[in-house]
């Protein structure tokens, strides 16, 4: 008994010799792209991130350039705080201390103490910049260098001048030099730039070439180049080149803590812009950190907000703790680590709350890459 399977092969199903490629149909493919279709391609291709990179690149190098300028290139006083000890009871003491802050653009904050012990003790504090104190000649300025060598040389030559003009005689004492090496108290602004830039490009290459690292690992990564690049830092600039004399555990612990905030900004921003994160980043550490931190120009000498902000962003901390260390040992503040502290705490918290955002991670490499690990 046949079934239909059992017949022959109908002729038309023997393939036969392959004819030309059919013409496809004029419809859609044939149609030219429409500009919305042609914006959404654009969008679509690596033309655009280039795009906008570039343009970005091209402001960043302006900003770069105009926040340092602005705050640098022409530096002038806005409040110096000083001491003042025990010439308000003379009529040319009076005199000595309203001509020098009329030199000064009215700038002088003065604090008046009883002794000059308590005005050292204030200058050892960073309360003051400088103490103008009765001698026995006429009148005697102590200037700080270490607080920053631009105040006291413009301290000193403004009490030189008002000497003169009021024919009296003033001696001008640095009673805290800069060390040797580093006369013009730049060496310590550098080290910090160093770890602010090095830490937060260390957590761009862990993106690019760590990326399967999960969020602990992450972080466990990033305190070990921050320890590590933080003693390099340290060592160079002391042992080997010799140009600071640091209290080497103490700078070194603060760099460390510097690189390490650094790194962790760029991470939650990363955690919430993605490839963009570097915008804020750069933005908030060099563009404006820098400038601000007092570490180039001191803070009496910075146009005001810059002075006030400086002190509350992660650059401007860590100059300000690395040059107590140096400078003043002894008499460490609390504030610059609370505000690091803050910084890592606050973005350690941001990668770990919405760690799923952050483009790393097992679950975003590819699965070949994925199963090797």
């Amino acid at each position: 008994m046949s079934t239909p399977d059992d017949g022959p092969t109908p002729p038309e199903s023997v393939p036969g010799p392959p004819g030309p490629e059919p013409t496809p149909p004029h419809g859609a493919h044939g149609r030219p792209l429409t500009r919305g279709q042609k914006w959404t391609a654009y969008k679509e291709s690596p033309y655009f991130p280039a795009t906008v990179l570039l343009f970005i690149l091209a402001a960043a190098a302006g900003l770069f350039a105009g926040s340092y300028t602005y705050a640098m290139a022409n530096p002038t006083p806005h409040r110096i705080p000083a001491a003042v000890v025990s010439l308000q009871e003379t009529a040319r003491g009076k005199a000595f201390v309203t001509a020098m802050d009329e030199a000064l653009d009215a700038s002088l904050d003065v604090h008046r103490y009883d002794t000059a012990a308590e005005a050292r003790e204030a200058l050892e504090e960073q309360e003051v910049f400088a103490i103008v104190r009765p001698s026995r000649a006429g009148v005697a300025l102590d200037v700080a260098g270490a607080s920053g060598a631009a105040v006291a040389q413009l301290l000193a030559e403004s009490a030189v001048k008002v000497g003169d003009k009021l024919e009296v005689p003033v001696s001008v004492t640095d009673v805290k030099p800069l060390q040797k090496g580093d006369p013009r108290g730049l060496a310590l602004f550098y080290i910090s730039l160093a770890a602010v830039i090095i830490g937060f490009v260390g957590s761009i290459q862990l993106s690019v070439h760590a990326r399967g690292l999960i969020p602990l690992e992450r972080i466990a990564f990033t305190i070990a180049y921050s320890a590590l690049g933080a003693f390099s830092i340290a060592a160079v600039v002391d042992w080997l080149l010799g140009a600071v004399d640091l209290p080497f555990a103490e700078s070194w612990a603060i760099l460390a803590f510097t690189m390490f905030t650094s790194g962790m900004v760029f991470t939650m921003f990363n955690t919430l812009m993605g490839r963009w994160a570097m915008l804020p980043t750069w933005g908030l550490m060099v563009i404006l950190g820098n400038p601000s931190s007092g570490g180039a120009v001191s803070w009496p000498l910075l146009p005001s907000l810059l002075g006030h902000i400086g002190r509350w962003l992660p650059p401007g901390a860590s100059v300000t703790a690395q040059h107590t260390a140096v400078y003043y040992q002894g008499h460490q503040r609390l504030f610059p680590f609370l505000v690091l502290a803050a910084w890592a705490l606050v973005s350690c918290t941001v990668f770990w709350v919405w760690r799923h955002r952050h483009p790393g991670g097992r679950d975003h490499m590819p699965q070949h890459a994925a199963a090797a690990t």
